[in-house]
């Protein structure tokens, strides 16, 4: 079966049926009323989450979806018959979004979930409910309302509590086979896996849980490089995911820790909520005679990091135990603990030390020009300070002598004009002594007269 996880359809909702306009004509029965029924109402477009699908493979070659009309309303008090529903049978985790307005109309993730994507119209009334004292003919009905109408996109979010991640040929498809029933395609090569496959696991104690495997990422998925994130949206919903690192990989630009550091590096870009979800990590292909001799490096880089590795060989099931231990507790407990391992101690103090000396620099960084700073200003505001009183007092001292030299300038002005006062006083005296002489001139001129 062709798997398809996403489609656009048309939906239209059936119309409402118009009102009749119709009046008794019966014999011995004089001016008979109107009796026109009222019409039908028009089906509505309903999603059902059915657990039996897995797939949209029947939305995508038929994409219109048009529920019935209703009837119209007849004679005789006679109503039209209301159209059935459109029910449309969908697989359990599909969002129906709307296509115009990109809004999550419902998000079907139980099963027998449903939800009304469309309206139908209603039916009009008819002629006979318009009658009353003043108007008892009248010759008019209501028509029936349309349907409602639109464009949805389907999209197929598989509901797993587990995820599977890795490289293509990685392992994800033995992994599943190995735990649950499912049987999916392996082959000794890449991108054998071209559809998420899901398989239950039966656990101890009658617990059991879902398991997605999707297909593999590599470098540049978020740019279409591959498969691309097309079916990332599958694992959005599991609660904890599973890392397998192919350690059995020739290629010569193949790494462990470099597909570890890529693919996470892809799932930031995709979702940051997916890139923060519980991760089991687990080493894989340790069958192979050149895959064990990586075990250890790749084990001690991932230890000091924190992260906690789980070695097995999905060909012939070793350490699959603890490793369904690791997804049990964090599924059905929620703690992470054997996610998580403490760094060796050379590690934990270099991070200590780098903790300490960082925030140390950054503290003095900051601080230095703090202190240095305010000493300056200190040392320049205190000497201001005191030479302050300084400039003031040679400000206040300035005046002084300012005043000082008005003062003695005001008080010799007034000696300047005495001595005018005094020259202006001489000077008539000059003049008498000037008329004066003349006055003995006369008296000599009158005694040589006489």
């Amino acid at each position: 079966m062709k798997f398809v996880d996403e489609v656009r359809i048309q939906v239209k909702a059936g119309d409402g049926g118009n009102g009749a306009v119709a009046f008794r004509r019966e014999k011995y029965i004089d001016r008979g009323g109107p009796n026109g029924g009222d019409g039908g109402n028009g089906g509505s477009v309903i999603f059902v989450a059915d657990p039996q699908l897995t797939t949209l493979l029947d939305y995508r070659y038929q994409q219109h979806h048009r529920a019935r009309n209703g009837e119209g309303g007849m004679g005789n008090d006679c109503n039209g018959r209301s159209a059935e529903d459109l029910v449309l049978r969908v697989p359990v985790g599909t969002l129906l979004r709307d296509e115009a307005t990109e809004e999550i109309l419902a998000d079907l993730s139980e099963a027998g979930q449903q939800v009304v994507a469309c309206k139908g119209g209603r039916g009009g009334l008819g002629n006979m409910n318009f009658a009353t004292s003043t108007r008892q003919t009248p010759r008019f009905a209501q028509d029936g309302t349309p349907g409602e109408e639109r464009m949805l996109r389907l999209e197929l979010k598989l509901l797993a509590d587990v995820g599977l991640l890795g490289f293509p040929n990685a392992g994800k498809s033995t992994l599943i086979s190995i735990v649950s029933r499912a049987r999916p395609k392996i082959a000794n090569y890449p991108f054998t896996t071209l559809v998420p496959n899901l398989g239950l696991v039966q656990y101890k104690d009658g617990l059991s849980f879902v398991m997605a495997d999707i297909p593999g990422l590599i470098e540049g998925a978020s740019d279409g490089v591959g498969l691309g994130h097309q079916f990332l949206r599958h694992v959005e919903r599991c609660k904890v995911l599973v890392h397998l690192l192919d350690m059995g990989t020739e290629s010569e630009d193949r790494d462990p820790l470099r597909d570890f550091d890529t693919l996470n590096q892809e799932l930031a870009k995709y979702s940051e909520e997916l890139s923060h979800k519980p991760q089991v990590v687990a080493l894989n292909k340790l069958d192979l005679p050149h895959a064990q001799e990586r075990v250890e490096p790749v084990t001690r880089a991932l230890r000091e990091r924190g992260i906690a590795v789980f070695p097995v060989s999905c060909a012939t099931g070793l350490g699959m135990q603890p490793l369904l231990d690791a997804m049990a507790e964090v599924l059905f407990t929620g703690r992470t603990d054997k996610l998580h391992v403490e760094p060796p101690p050379k590690v934990r103090a270099q991070k200590k030390a780098s903790a300490k000396k960082a925030p140390a620099t950054k503290v003095a960084a900051k601080k230095a020009p703090a202190k240095k700073a305010p000493a300056k200003k200190a040392s320049a505001k205190k000497s201001a300070v005191k030479k302050a009183p300084a400039k003031k007092s040679a400000v206040k001292k300035a005046p002084a002598k300012k005043a000082s030299a008005r003062k003695s300038a005001v008080k010799k002005a007034p000696a300047k004009k005495v001595v005018k006062k005094a020259s202006a006083k001489k000077a008539p005296a000059k003049k008498s002594a000037a008329k004066k002489a003349p006055a003995k001139k006369a008296s000599a001129a009158r005694r040589r007269r006489s």
